[in-house]
């Protein structure tokens, strides 16, 4: 027996079925003009996790890419929202790992955001300079990590991609020169707000 699912694509459009149905916190979206339907689609908690960390995303990098706001501020700022993304993330996915018998997984990116939230305010606020250059790739490997965990947790190529374009983006950060900040939540961003949208094979 395949390791993967190979029958199905690794991404592919939602399709509802009784059993999706049952999941709590389904958020249906149905943007629609008269009987002209626009946009059609359902979210689960994971789904809605995504979303909302790639809200918390974009003001994180934006701002260290484009506004002279202090570090310390800014790492303040984003400590307190990445409590708060962790909080929702642990409130929105705990049904959903332990349906899946994966509760560890959860942990493991518990301990990651945990890891690297410390790491990034240690490097700000006591002038760690080798870790505070390296942020973006440091972001980048947990994500990678995270993902590669998810991916072969619950069987799926769709996050076992994720994590491996994350860590070809490692890679090319030192050929983007300037712009990391932006090319790093930009990537995460984009992976979140794919994987939000579409259904994985698994």
């Amino acid at each position: 027996m395949s390791f993967f699912n190979y029958s199905i694509p690794p991404l592919r459009r939602k399709q509802l079925t009784i059993e999706i149905e049952k999941l709590e916190g389904l958020w249906y979206v149905n943007w629609q003009i008269g009987k002209i339907r626009l946009y059609s689609t359902f979210y689960t908690r994971i789904d809605q996790a995504c979303i909302f960390w790639s809200l918390l995303i974009i003001p994180m990098f934006m701002t260290a890419q484009f506004l002279p706001i202090g570090w310390n501020l800014q790492a303040t700022l984003w400590s307190i929202l990445s409590f708060i993304g962790i909080t929702l993330m642990v409130i929105w996915t705990s049904h959903w790992v332990k349906a899946k018998r994966v509760s560890w997984l959860l942990y493991c990116w518990v301990l990651l955001m945990l890891f690297g939230v410390i790491l990034t305010d240690l490097s700000i606020f006591i002038g760690w300079g080798e870790i505070l250059i390296h942020l973006c790739p440091l972001w980048l490997g947990l994500s990678t990590l995270g993902y590669l965990c998810t991916g072969l947790a619950v069987r799926s190529r769709a996050f076992i991609f994720t994590g491996i374009v994350h860590l070809i983006g490692i890679f090319i950060l030192p050929y983007i020169g300037p712009w990391q900040f932006l090319s790093t939540g930009g990537l995460m961003v984009l992976c979140l707000l794919i994987l939000a949208e579409f259904q994985w094979d698994c």
